[in-house]
């Protein structure tokens, strides 16, 4: 469970992803909602690795939306998952959640998240990121195409949602499940609790 934190203001999480909401909620934190309004890319110039990709991505959105505030604590996070450098972000299709998961069944792959903290009173910023590593079982040509059929890929990097069928796919995690549901709560608390303290 997430540790207390001693900010009290307003926070902001940027995101439209329900299971971020989720999992704030469960865990006590008192937050609004206003989606980032931006087009995720694949690569940026410059920024070669998945976890910089991850991190620059959530400062992007965390700066978008802090234009519309002017003394808030913005919460912007971006989840990927990756196999060495090759990165898959959220499917853009059947065909294309299919090659996702034909990629990283049977194998070991990580979920890496970058999470922003910013202040639009201080334009002070946070920015860190965390790594959880999944170990996929092989599926069955009838699991597959069940699985694709349930579309249940729709709007999840890697193709799959750890919190929504995708651990009967799972034999093995190595680090902070919220982080593959798409926060990790743990660092999360730590970067609240460093960003009151600065």
């Amino acid at each position: 469970m997430a540790t207390e934190y001693t900010y009290t203001g307003q926070l902001v999480l940027a995101s439209a992803s329900p299971r971020r909401a989720a999992l704030l909620r469960e865990h006590g934190y008192d937050f609004t909602v206003e989606a980032a309004d931006i087009i995720e890319p694949t690569s940026i110039p410059g920024v070669e690795s998945p976890d910089m990709l991850a991190m620059e991505l959530s400062r992007l959105k965390a700066h978008d939306v802090a234009k519309h505030h002017e003394s808030a604590i913005i919460l912007a996070a971006d989840t990927l998952a990756c196999q060495g450098t090759n990165i898959f972000g959220k499917p853009t299709d059947r065909a294309d959640a299919r090659r996702i998961l034909t990629s990283i069944m049977g194998t070991t792959h990580h979920v890496i998240t970058g999470v922003t903290l910013l202040n639009t009173a201080t334009m002070t910023e946070l920015v860190e990121c965390d790594t959880t590593s999944i170990t996929m079982r092989e599926l069955s040509d009838e699991e597959m195409e069940n699985y694709l059929d349930s579309g249940a890929w729709e709007g999840k990097a890697g193709a799959y949602g750890i919190q929504d069928h995708g651990d009967e796919f799972v034999t093995e995690i190595q680090g902070s499940f919220s982080n593959v549901v798409g926060l990790p709560l743990e660092l999360l608390a730590e970067m609240l609790s460093q960003f009151s303290a600065s």
